[in-house]
C-alpha cells in the first residue's frame, strides 16, 4: 500500500452516559493528519447516527479506508457497517480484538422486547467475522465494501507492529484524551 494511503480509525471512550467517539485520519506512513469528535449514548442506538455525522464534519474524500474499534460501542450501541459504507462510498472495516462466540446473547441478557430485537437486527445484518493475522497477533475483521483479502491487507498495512491498526489506536487515545476533557468540563464522570 501507497505511503499516503489514508485510513480514518474511530474509537470510544466513556465514563457516564455519553461515549466521546474519536476519529483520527493517519496515513499508512503514520503520519496524523486530522481528528474528529462526536458523542453517543452509551446503551444507546445513535452510534451508526454519530459515526455518519463524525464522518461528514471531517468532510475527507481522501480517506481509503474507514476503521472502527469493534462494532458496538457504548455497551451494545451497534454500528451499521452497510450504512457507514453507503455515506462515504469507501470501505468499511470493524476490528475486534478478543475471540468471542459474539453478542448476541450478551445483548439478550443486557436488553428485553423492543430494545433487544432492534439491537439484535442491526448486529445480525453484519457481515460475520474473520480472523485476520498481524504479526504475532490475530484480530478480527468484519467488512463492507472490501473483499476479505482486501480488508486483511488494509488491517496490515494500517499495523506497523503489534495488532492493533494505527489510525484506531491513535483514535482510542483521542478519544479517551476528549471524554477526559469533557469529564472536566461538566464534571460528569465518576
Amino acid at each position: 500500500m501507497k505511503t499516503g494511503a489514508r485510513a480514518l480509525g474511530i474509537a470510544e471512550s466513556y465514563r457516564s452516559d455519553r461515549s466521546t467517539l474519536a476519529g483520527a485520519v493517519v496515513r499508512a506512513d503514520r503520519v496524523v493528519e486530522s481528528f474528529g469528535f462526536e458523542t453517543c449514548t452509551v446503551g444507546g442506538t445513535d452510534a451508526t447516527a454519530a459515526v455518519t455525522t463524525l464522518l461528514e464534519r471531517l468532510d475527507r474524500a481522501d480517506v481509503q479506508y474507514v476503521f472502527l474499534a469493534g462494532i458496538a460501542p457504548a455497551w451494545f450501541n451497534v454500528v451499521d457497517l452497510h450504512h457507514l459504507h453507503d455515506a462515504t462510498d469507501s470501505p468499511v472495516v470493524s476490528v475486534s480484538f478478543e475471540d468471542s462466540p459474539g453478542l448476541g446473547d450478551a445483548i439478550r441478557e443486557a436488553f428485553d422486547g423492543d430494545a433487544a430485537a432492534r439491537r439484535l437486527a442491526t448486529y445480525r445484518a453484519q457481515p460475520p467475522r474473520r480472523p485476520v493475522s498481524v504479526d504475532d497477533e490475530t484480530v478480527f475483521v468484519r467488512s463492507v465494501g472490501a473483499d476479505d483479502g482486501e480488508a486483511a491487507d488494509a488491517v496490515r498495512a494500517f499495523t506497523p507492529e503489534g495488532g492493533r491498526p494505527e489510525p484506531l489506536r491513535i483514535a482510542r487515545e483521542a478519544a479517551r484524551a476528549g471524554d477526559q476533557f469533557r469529564e472536566r468540563l461538566t464534571g460528569d464522570g465518576e
